[in-house]
This record gives C-alpha cells, sequence and structure tokens, in this order.
C-alpha cells in the first residue's frame, strides 16, 4: 500500500498526542476515526482540535474552508470495531504501558487485514516487542509524533526488526504528507529523539537538585546559549514529569545507570507535580502558561 492510498485512518487514544495526530491527517484530507475508552475522552480530543483549528483560523494560519474540512473528517467513538472498521492506517496513542499495547495490537491484528498498517507512537518502548503481538509483524512500525503535534515537524519512524521495508517506507510517505520532515531510526531503547532528550533533562534535573542553578537559569543557557526553543525543564514539564520517569526507568533497565531518574523526579511525581497539566511541575502553570 502507498501512503497516498490512506483514505481512512484511526487513531487509538484521544490524549495529548491522540487528538494532535488526529487532527494532521484530517487536514491531510484523510477520514480519521478517533477512538477512546472513555467516550467523554474522545469527545474531549475533538473539541481540543476545534480549538487548535479556531486559533489557526484566527491567526491567518488556517484557511477557514480547511477548518471546515477537517472538522467534518473527524468522528470520535469509544468503540473500538467501530474505529477502525474499512480504514488503511491505525496509530495507537494510549499510554506508555508495555501490556496495553501488545493487548490492543494482538486484538487489531485479529480484526484487520494483513495489508493495513499498524502504527505505535511509543516514545521509548520497543516497536519489536509491540509487533510480537500482532499476526502479522511486519506491517507494525513506530510513527513518534511530538507535541504538540499540529506544530512539530519531526517524526521518527522507528523499524522494528521485523517490519517490511514497505511499511516503513508507507509510514515515511504518511509523514510527509501530513506536512512532517520523518527521520527513520533502529529499534533501539528511546530512539534516537528520547533517548538524547531524556539524557539532557536528566542532567538539568540533577544540577538543580545540587543547586548549580535555578530552574528558569538552567533553561535560559539551553535556550541562549544553544538555540533549543524551550528548555529541558519546560519540556519535561510540558511532557509530563510521570511521562519522563517512567521513560528514563526503562532506559535505566535498558541502557544503565546514566538513566536513573534524579531524586527531584521521583520526589515531584510523588507530590502529584507533573507539570503543566497539573499547574505545578519544575516551574509554576496555575494559571495554563508558565510564570516566568
Amino acid at each position: 500500500m502507498r501512503a497516498e492510498d490512506v483514505q481512512r485512518a484511526a487513531v487509538l487514544g484521544a490524549g495529548t498526542m491522540g487528538h494532535g495526530i488526529a487532527q494532521v491527517l484530517a487536514m491531510a484530507a484523510i477520514e480519521t476515526r478517533l477512538y477512546d475508552v472513555d467516550a467523554r475522552a474522545a469527545s474531549a480530543g475533538l473539541e481540543k482540535i476545534r480549538a487548535n483549528l479556531d486559533k489557526g483560523v484566527q491567526k491567518g494560519k488556517v484557511a477557514p474552508e480547511l477548518r471546515e474540512g477537517s472538522l467534518a473528517r473527524l468522528s470520535t467513538t469509544s468503540e473500538l470495531a467501530r474505529a477502525v472498521e474499512g480504514v488503511e492506517l491505525v496509530i495507537e496513542a494510549v499510554p506508555e504501558q508495555l501490556p496495553l499495547k501488545e493487548k490492543l495490537f494482538g486484538d487489531l491484528s485479529r480484526q484487520l487485514g494483513a495489508n493495513v498498517l499498524l502504527a505505535t507512537n511509543t516514545s521509548s518502548l520497543s516497536v519489536t516487542q509491540i509487533a510480537r503481538a500482532a499476526l502479522h509483524p511486519a506491517r507494525v512500525v513506530g510513527m513518534h509524533f511530538f507535541n504538540p503535534v499540529h506544530l512539530m515537524k519531526l517524526v521518527e519512524v522507528v523499524r522494528g526488526e521485523t517490519s517490511s521495508p514497505e511499511a516503513v517506507a508507507t509510514a515515511i510517505g504518511i509523514a510527509r504528507r501530513l506536512g512532517k520532515d520523518p527521520i527513520e531510526v533502529r529499534d533501539a531503547p528511546g530512539f534516537a529523539s528520547s533517548r538524547l532528550g531524556v539524557a539532557i533533562g536528566l542532567e538539568a534535573m540533577r544540577m538543580l537538585e545540587e543547586g548549580v542553578a535555578s530552574a528558569a537559569d538552567i533553561d535560559k543557557a539551553m535556550v541562549l546559549g544553544y538555540g533549543f526553543p524551550m528548555g529541558p525543564l519546560e519540556l519535561t514539564d510540558l511532557v509530563g514529569l510521570d511521562v519522563r520517569l517512567a521513560i528514563a526507568e526503562y532506559l535505566a533497565r535498558e541502557l544503565g545507570e546514566r538513566f536513573a531518574p534524579p531524586r527531584v523526579l521521583r520526589e515531584k511525581v510523588a507530590r502529584g507535580e507533573l507539570g503543566k497539566k497539573a499547574g505545578l511541575g519544575f516551574h509554576d502553570w496555575t494559571n495554563g502558561r508558565m510564570e516566568r
């Protein structure tokens, strides 16, 4: 199957990444069903897409007709069978829990033909291991998007040990069709982006623990000194401290102690200071934006 032949897609999981992926699919003229086991979460995801498109129209970056067409191509459901009926592409964006993803891909492969491309948006888990749960592992690839999906250009296309060259080529083509700039990486812990990004973020946390500088000044050093669009601690707040902790624990198991989560990260997660979504992380997000 070629990327240009994809007309219908399902996105599984309506959270931060899921609704963003659904938005860019719909904007690329692909009929898209946004699935979540919680119907309210699916509806909330659609409302966030609507708000993103409205903001784009207001800023002159999205044509009104593109907004209307994108929304017309979107639907939500809490029924998995309905979500994937007749699709050529499924992108999974459920929580980073390997057993959950394995079960989902096993269920999907029994419901869908061998020609349907199955992609996981995992940021660090083994695509090869997820693919082993599927009846046709050759059609399973990684498509790691970045937050916010409608603005970030990068997509990591992850080649698992069993991914066919055709599946990888189709995933790369789909990423380009969505207006993204994909890279191809071999299935390895943390891939390219998470491994590098987490390493920088963890070192920033250790510097904070040691009193080298404040969170604001550590972030400023990387923005002004190295041209980062945002500092590593601000980025951690946006990703979610709980998400970063889970990734760091996985990388520590796979790659060694250099990825061991710092004490400050564990303590903040234990206190519920999870970043922007909780109103507090390494920075104060009480009013929905970072206090400077």
